[in-house]
């Protein structure tokens, strides 16, 4: 055997079985036990939607849903989701009124961020908005927007609420 096949044995990770739900469908596929969600739902099933940016947990592009809650899927490791996971592709329809408010009033700019807003903004609207623009704008606080669009954000779920 070889120095360099002996370094790839070294080095390979074991695979485990992974079921994990995501937008509806059930998926079983093999995974490093470290994976973190982020990774399996963008390289294993290969929803792009979800965005890596700061890889920390601390901008927020890659907010997914797990069990209806926000989660940041970078710093989550796969194996520990037992619950349906939402990307932003399951809430393509859904999110459609968000979507169209946040283009009419200038809140899509580079578009880096616009996934994890909108499924974090979905959170708010299945739940009710705040009254309080000081609280709303706390709930969003999680996710950065690079091109400081969070004047259109907010106003953009303040539309959406009232309609």
């Amino acid at each position: 055997m070889s120095a360099a096949s002996l370094f790839m044995i070294v080095i390979q990770p074991d695979m485990e079985p992974l079921a994990i739900t995501v937008n509806g469908r059930a998926r079983e596929i093999n995974a490093a036990p470290g994976a973190m969600l982020l990774n399996i739902l963008r390289d294993e099933l290969g929803l792009t939607g979800t965005k890596e940016a700061c890889g920390r947990g601390e901008c927020g592009a890659c907010t997914v849903l797990v069990g209806g809650r926000s989660v940041l899927s970078c710093v989550t490791l796969a194996a520990v989701v037992t619950e349906p996971v939402e990307t932003i592709e399951g809430l393509v329809t859904e999110s459609l009124p968000f979507r169209e408010a946040m283009a009419d009033l200038g809140g899509f700019q580079c578009g880096y961020c616009t996934a994890g807003v909108i499924v974090q903004a979905m959170v708010l609207l299945r739940a009710g908005l705040p009254a309080d623009d000081a609280v709303l704008a706390k709930e969003m606080a999680g996710n950065l927007c690079r091109c400081t669009g969070y004047r259109a954000i907010l106003a953009a779920l303040r539309r959406v609420d009232r309609a």
